[in-house]
């Protein structure tokens, strides 16, 4: 009987589309890559591999580096096909995990320093995560390590530059926004009212503009 499959069963597929692995070549793979939108990815990366062998999905051909031995895993006919019946399907609705927004949204439980600490910390990781998609891009304009799949990864890398773009905004916005709070629980003079009104009416802007391309005529 075939075990569950999971996005983390096509993600791996998809990685030995590209090329056969090891598990340890994947983990590298996957950390530098899947990592940006499906970190789950890296707590299967040991017991997946062995699955889609067990199901004809991939093959599993010993090898070794000097004296020690090693897996390397290959794509099947069967996988292909998998992968290409998978791809055809609706995406499950977006998810994420942010632990610093769930700091941020409980911070009237806490100190004002506390959410500022927080909000921080949120803007020092965005930066970082910009200068590493920067050195990828970069790289990848240049000595492209799939060449063959260039076109895909500059879709990829626009909207996680965009993502952390945003997010770093956010953090600068945020952090002057609660500069104006007296405390955590209590924002002052600070209109948040007028802020979700902007917000409502940011957000019908953005619909109509985008709405004619996602309905289609």
């Amino acid at each position: 009987m075939s075990s569950p499959r999971t996005t983390t069963t096509y993600a791996l597929l998809g990685l030995l589309m590209a090329r056969p692995w090891t598990t340890y070549e994947l983990a590298k793979q996957v950390h530098r890559s899947l990592n940006w939108f499906w970190p789950r990815a890296e707590r299967k990366l040991y017991d997946e591999p062995k699955r889609l062998v067990a199901d004809g999905l991939a093959t599993a051909t010993k090898a070794a580096t000097g004296k020690r031995p090693r897996t390397v895993y290959g794509i099947t006919n069967a996988g292909r096909a998998e992968l290409r019946r998978w791809l055809g399907e609706p995406p499950a609705p977006r998810s994420s995990e942010f632990e610093g927004m769930v700091k941020v949204f409980f911070a009237d439980a806490g100190s004002l320093s506390q959410l500022t600490t927080t909000l921080n910390r949120i803007e020092e990781e965005a930066a970082e995560r910009i200068g590493a998609l920067a050195a990828m891009a970069a790289v990848g304009a240049d000595v492209p390590e799939f060449p063959e799949r260039l076109h895909i990864n500059a879709l990829c890398l626009r909207l996680q530059l965009e993502q952390e773009a945003t997010v770093l905004r956010w953090a600068d916005w945020a952090r002057d926004s609660v500069g104006e709070w007296k405390d955590a629980r209590d924002p002052g003079s600070w209109d948040a009212r007028a802020v979700l009104t902007r917000l409502a009416a940011d957000a019908r802007a953005v619909t109509a503009v985008v709405e004619p391309h996602a309905r289609p005529a």
